[in-house]
């Protein structure tokens, strides 16, 4: 209940969520239809890292230009820039409802374009239109569902929409899965996400407005009439007494004001406000996470690992894990708070991203050779620049990936390819001995291999000898290590920075400036988003991967220390309890130590 901390909140809030299923499904199916939302944002990250993989096959345009691909990635992210900007506006003037009606429409149409087009250009004007779908439920769904949902629980069903992320993240990497061997392959990947967009529809309409706006727009006895389904009889009296307290209060000070960036940036509550929940969506991404899940077969294929469907099939792994984080994010959220998880996650992050920016120099500057015996077996097929080297004996495989006039790939020694049968013995011992991994990474014989022209012909003359074709990684002996810092990356990106941001910012702002703030952070969220999605191929290509993780891990410092001072606990609070901390600058700087709830400090004050 608004206004209220109920001892117990810790321990209790994960368990009375689920008990919802029983007591009260009206509230799980307004947090899980409006979840689709998030669904949707989640399918669309992840499927796009597949059927990037087969959009290059078919358009070689594409497969040629490191921007072009970049393009096709982010230009669903400067979609959703807009989309989140307009998104703000439309919560406060039309409603959460009606914002995410206009997203599943627009997302739906976005599908059906990608699906159908016939060049690149066509292709990104699809994603464009998805990528506006996307931006307005990134910031509407979070929103509707903490505007619905009791203060005690409010995290737990603010997580299912990250949840729902992660799983639409994860349902994206099956698809493409089940979609590699189809005719016409990506786009079937990018068609199919109209069918959740369609659903949210239906669904939507059938649900009502958010109270809290209702109560707002001055429709009390239609948000009474929803306060009722949502809470229990002996708390919506008092539940509807505090809202209607808060929204007057608000209307009081607004007076005839109209919302503008210095009435927000004037005002003590919103200015801190607005600090804490942009600063964690920009950290959200310049952390690195979205060029995990962009392009995460990509990252696969740099790690050595040169087949599509292998690169696809151990990225679904780091998916898997990303929708398990979000599970244990439900659990902790609530019971841990937002703060230390945020620390625990940042401080888990930057090791991993350490670990990776280790592994890839290992595996660029410890790449196989090449050998003039192993080229002149497919002598008309040779590198240019292998063939005019001064020196060709030092040349290795990330040399021959690097020629450009023209472009070239490495084809594997024979002994260096390990079969399936040598992968499933290692999955299945690694699940009881860790230094089986130690086991399998000898099993890698690096040898010498042939450097070549890169095309279709040349390609399929490699695999014929039973060969790997390689045009962006290298085989590795470290490639499986890769696999295990994207995997703990996950592991401790997910339960906090994966949806921590969007809890923080669904509850820290006032109700009169909620629309507009959520769609102030979930700009810079995009903003971010874009930032890294266009420049991360081509940092590596620049600077190389190695550098380029150890970049997100030192801002993943920066933004742990950010989270220490900037960044309250609001675990449990009311939203007027947030705002009063905000106002006295009571950010809690010692998160180790349990805070005082409202009740505690009102008795010591008596």
């Amino acid at each position: 209940m608004e206004g209220v901390v109920h001892t117990g909140t810790d321990a209790s809030a994960f368990k009375e969520c689920f008990s919802l299923t029983w007591k009260n499904p009206y509230v799980l199916r307004l947090a899980f239809s409006a979840g689709i939302g998030g669904l949707l944002f989640g399918y669309d990250t992840g499927v796009i890292s597949g059927a990037l993989l087969y959009i290059r096959d078919d358009f070689k345009s594409v497969d040629r230009q490191t921007v072009l691909q970049e393009s096709i990635v982010s230009m669903a992210v400067a979609g959703a820039i807009i989309g989140a900007a307009i998104g703000g506006w439309m919560n406060d003037r039309f409603g959460r409802k009606t914002a995410i009606l206009i997203a599943d429409f627009l997302f739906f149409i976005g599908a059906v374009v990608m699906a159908s087009a016939p060049n690149p250009a066509l292709l990104i004007v699809g994603r464009v239109f998805v990528g506006l779908g996307v931006g307005m439920a990134s910031m509407t769904s979070p929103l509707y569902i903490s505007e619905a949902s009791p203060a005690k629980i409010r995290g737990a069903l603010v997580s299912t929409n990250g949840f729902l992320i992660t799983g639409g993240q994860f349902l994206s990497y099956l698809i493409n899965l089940a979609f590699t061997n189809a005719p016409g392959t990506w786009r079937w990947m990018l068609g199919i996400a109209g069918l959740p967009a369609l659903l949210q529809f239906i669904l939507m309409l059938l649900l009502p407005e958010s109270p809290r706006w209702l109560f707002r727009k001055g429709r009390e006895e239609e948000a009474k009439v929803i306060l009722r389904k949502i809470y229990p009889a002996d708390d919506v009296e008092k539940e509807i007494q505090d809202l209607k307290e808060s929204v007057e209060a608000e209307i009081r000070e607004e007076g005839s004001a109209k919302i503008n960036m210095m009435k927000l940036l004037k005002t003590k509550t919103v200015r801190r406000g607005l600090i804490a929940g942009v600063g964690l969506q920009v950290f959200q991404q310049f952390v690195g996470i979205n060029t995990v899940m962009y392009y995460s077969p990509t990252i696969v294929q740099l790690a050595g690992f040169a087949s599509n469907k292998t690169a696809l099939l151990l990225s679904l792994v780091t998916a898997g894990l990303n929708a398990l984080g979000s599970i244990v994010s439900i659990y902790f959220i609530d019971r841990t708070g937002r703060k230390k998880l945020l620390l625990i996650s940042l401080f888990g992050v930057a090791i991993s991203l350490g670990l990776l920016a280790g592994v890839f120099h290992e595996t660029t500057s410890h790449s196989p050779m090449v050998s003039r015996i192993q080229t002149s077996h497919f002598s008309n097929y040779t590198c240019p620049d292998y063939s005019s080297a001064t020196n060709p004996g030092a040349w290795d495989c990330m040399k021959c990936l690097k020629a450009s006039s023209p472009d070239c790939g490495f084809c594997a020694s024979p002994t260096d390819k390990v079969k399936s049968h040598d992968i499933s013995i290692f999955l299945q011992s690694l699940v009881f001995v860790f230094p089986s991994l130690i086991g399998f990474l000898l099993l890698l014989q690096l040898l010498p291999g042939a450097c070549l022209l890169s095309n279709d012909t040349v390609k399929d003359l490699c695999h014929d000898e039973s060969r790997l074709w390689y045009t962006r990684g290298c085989p590795s002996k470290y490639g499986w290590l890769a696999l295990v810092g994207l995997a703990l990356y996950i592991i401790f990106f997910s339960p906090g920075m994966g949806t921590a941001p969007w809890i923080v910012n669904s509850e820290i702002y006032p109700l009169r400036f909620r629309g507009v703030c959520g769609g102030i952070a979930a700009t810079a969220n995009w903003i971010s988003n874009l930032i890294v999605a266009q420049s991360f191929l081509s940092l590596t290509e620049a600077i190389g991967t190695s550098w380029t993780f150890l970049i997100f891990g030192v801002i993943s410092v920066v933004g742990l220390l950010f989270v220490i001072v900037y960044v309250p606990e609001t675990k449990g609070l009311p939203i007027e309890e947030i705002e009063k901390m905000l106002e006295t600058r009571s950010l809690h700087f010692r998160f180790w130590e349990k805070s005082q709830k409202p009740q505690e400090k009102k008795s010591q004050a008596v």
